[in-house]
């Protein structure tokens, strides 16, 4: 009788479970979504923005994706743990080749999560020109109470292409790295004059869920008149934590509960503003603090209060609605973030000095097409940074932030716990002891100058990225790779076809070592830039001997031309000329 009522039970759920099609035909479009400047961005379907996509818990999300662009393109779904399919995770030259112009590509992503996610594109900035959209995983057996469900998004917005940007940005004429300045911000996709309203109905209760999909850009949210209650972040469901302010970082995104007046008397503002401490300018058309409406009656005035909880929003705080225990560790890796110029005269973001540079083959198919070399680190490529688990390893990672600036790190295929944060750099000799059940997220801010340890356990086989979220950080080289229990990503990961014939038609490898060949011979591998070495080198003591030398004969020939001049007389009266008002010729 239990076997049939548990037989039931699955026949009913695969009966419910569904295939959600979105068509996606991805190609540029003119949008002016803050009123100030219209220009060439990237939409579906020949709109911009990109519709949300909504999807349940057991159904599978496919996007039938079409490529209308002149450069490859690549999806990834923010957050998703792609269990079994790695390949459908999307970073360029990790997972994927790029789907070609003209070309198609068919995501098939099995929902085994729930919350609030987005998806963008994941080649060189496109994200930045547009290609974003909120990701929402419903559940079915929702643990919070509420009314009603609404997505609110937060974005930075250029008037110039991300291609000139990020060119500008990664030039010899930024040696300092600093970042693109935003010209305004876009809440719920609308900006400049333009307030976007959020509608209330005295005494309901809203899911408001906060999608941070920026480039650079970190927000601080608040209501004002209203209490907010945490129910989520990144996907964990949490219990109620009342906050005065929600702080999110790139790529973050967090639920909030708000319970409605029980009047409609009056509207209220709430308040989305930039971090400013983000920009290295404040450009004079710059509002960075932007607005919007609580709106109860479209009649009714704006009762202001100023009274803004500015108390820090501290993630580690959270409980998780579902309570997992913490993790130890097998294995501990010490990642420290700093920028610096390399030997290619650009300034670059790091882990442990080493700026990432894709392979020439992505690193899932050297995983899976490796041997007996496979465990080693070495075949992944000396700039990719690999680091190499073994399944179901506990993984703690620390991570120092040496740079001047704030960054959100994101783990691809994971929800790592927070255990600890404080002052980098992390004392080696303290050991930790983290709560019962830590919070836990997908993407997490490192303050300048301070650490946090992460734990996640490898029970997902895989090549995953760790990386900053800030879209200039990804393309400087604020990534490394962690590659997950290869040996059983070669029994259970089989790639489609047609992300097999999209390589073969870039010309890309889809086997061997990062520079195609086999075993530890990475002849040909990408390798370099690197940090400029301490001390003088035979190249520099020569530029300095030349520098001398030039100096030396400069100076030289200005006393000798300054020897040439003299005092001579042109004329009877010239002779008999005060000192100070002698004409001069040149022999």
């Amino acid at each position: 009788m239990l076997f049939k009522s548990l037989a039931g039970l699955v026949l009913a759920a695969a009966a419910v479970a569904k295939d959600v099609t979105y068509y996606w035909d991805i190609g540029y479009v003119t949008a002016n979504p803050d009123g100030k400047l219209e220009r060439q961005v990237i939409g579906v379907n020949g709109v911009w923005p990109p519709p949300p996509l909504h999807v349940s818990l057991n159904d599978t999300l496919v996007i039938e994706t079409r490529n209308s662009l002149d450069t490859p393109t690549t999806l990834h779904a923010h957050g998703m743990y792609q269990n079994g399919t790695n390949y459908m995770d999307g970073p360029y030259m990790v997972t994927q080749c790029g789907i070609p112009p003209g070309g198609n590509m068919t995501y098939r992503i099995p929902i085994i999560q729930t919350g609030t996610y987005w998806i963008h594109a994941h080649f060189s900035a496109q994200y930045v020109d547009g290609i974003r959209a909120p990701l929402i995983l419903h559940n079915p057996e929702e643990p919070h109470k509420y009314d009603e469900d609404v997505v609110l998004t937060l974005e930075d917005w250029y008037h110039d292409g991300a291609a000139g940007l990020l060119k500008d940005f990664l030039s010899w004429k930024n040696p300092g790295g600093a970042e693109p300045v935003p010209n305004g911000a876009l809440i719920g996709r609308v900006g400049g004059d333009e307030l976007y309203k959020l509608k209330f109905t005295p005494g309901k209760t809203y899911r408001i869920r906060l999608i941070n999909m920026s480039a650079l850009s970190m927000f601080h949210f608040s209501i004002e008149g209203h209490k907010m209650r945490v129910i989520e972040v990144d996907g964990v469901d949490t219990e109620e934590h009342e906050v005065g302010n929600v702080i999110l970082s790139v790529a973050q995104r967090t639920s909030i509960l708000v319970t409605a007046l029980e009047t409609a008397d009056n509207n209220f503002i709430f308040h989305a503003d930039m971090d400013t401490d983000m920009f290295d300018s404040l450009p004079d058309d710059l509002n960075y603090n932007s607005t919007g409406i609580i709106e109860y009656a479209a009649d009714a005035p704006i009762k202001r209060d100023d009274e803004i909880d500015w108390s820090p929003f501290r993630d580690i705080d959270l409980v998780p609605y579902k309570k997992e225990a913490a993790l130890g560790f097998d294995v501990t890796y010490n990642l420290d973030v700093y920028f610096n110029q390399y030997t290619d005269a650009l300034n670059h973001g790091t882990f442990n000095n080493i700026t990432y540079v894709m392979p020439k083959v992505p690193s899932m198919f050297t995983a899976l097409t490796a041997d007996e070399d496979i465990f080693n680190p070495a075949i992944y490529g000396p700039q990719t940074n690999a680091h190499v688990v073994k399944h179901m390893q506990e993984v703690q990672l620390i991570v120092n932030n040496f740079d001047a600036g704030n960054h959100p790190f994101h783990l691809h295929g994971h929800h790592f716990q927070l255990i600890e944060r404080g002052p980098a750099p992390y004392d080696s000799t303290y050991n930790p002891r983290p709560k019962t059940a830590p919070s836990r997220r997908d993407t997490v801010t490192i303050p300048s100058m301070e650490y946090v340890v992460l734990r996640f356990r490898a029970d997902n086989p895989g090549a995953w990225l760790f990386h900053c979220h800030i879209e200039w950080h990804i393309e400087g080289g604020l990534n490394m790779v962690i590659i997950e229990a290869p040996d059983l990503m070669q029994e259970r990961i089989k790639v489609p076809q047609q992300i097999i014939d999209q390589c073969a038609l870039a010309g890309i490898p889809t086997s061997g070592n990062a520079a195609g060949r086999s075993g530890l011979d990475l002849e040909g591998a990408p390798d370099g830039p690197y940090l400029y070495p301490l001390g003088w080198t035979s190249k520099a003591k020569g530029a300095l001997a030349g520098c001398i030398l030039s100096a030396i004969v400069g100076f030289v020939t200005i006393v000798c031309s300054q020897r040439t001049y003299k005092s001579v007389p042109t004329s009877e009266q010239d002779v008999h000329q005060p000192s100070g008002e002698l004409n001069y010729s040149r022999d």
